[in-house]
């Protein structure tokens, strides 16, 4: 997340950065980020608009799709 400030401190938007995190409780949550430079007048860096989406469950939903397809092909396979 560091990385994505400082890029953005410098003027380079992140867009559509996963980030793995956990909580307080020790649950993995899944992030996605996005960064974008706020500039003055002055074209100066002023500061960073950060959003943070949480998209654990499309994670979690992706990798079962992507197992439940292994699942069918090793059952065609056969």
């Amino acid at each position: 997340m560091r990385t994505v400030i400082s890029n953005a401190m410098d003027g380079i938007n992140t867009e559509n950065f996963e980030l793995p995190l956990y909580s307080r409780q020790g649950v993995r949550v899944e992030l996605l980020l996005n960064a974008t430079t706020r500039s003055s007048a002055a074209n100066r860096v002023v500061g960073v608009v950060m959003v943070g989406q949480d998209i654990t469950e499309k994670k979690d939903m992706e990798k079962a799709q992507i197992a439940a397809a292994k699942a069918r092909a090793a059952s065609d396979a056969k």
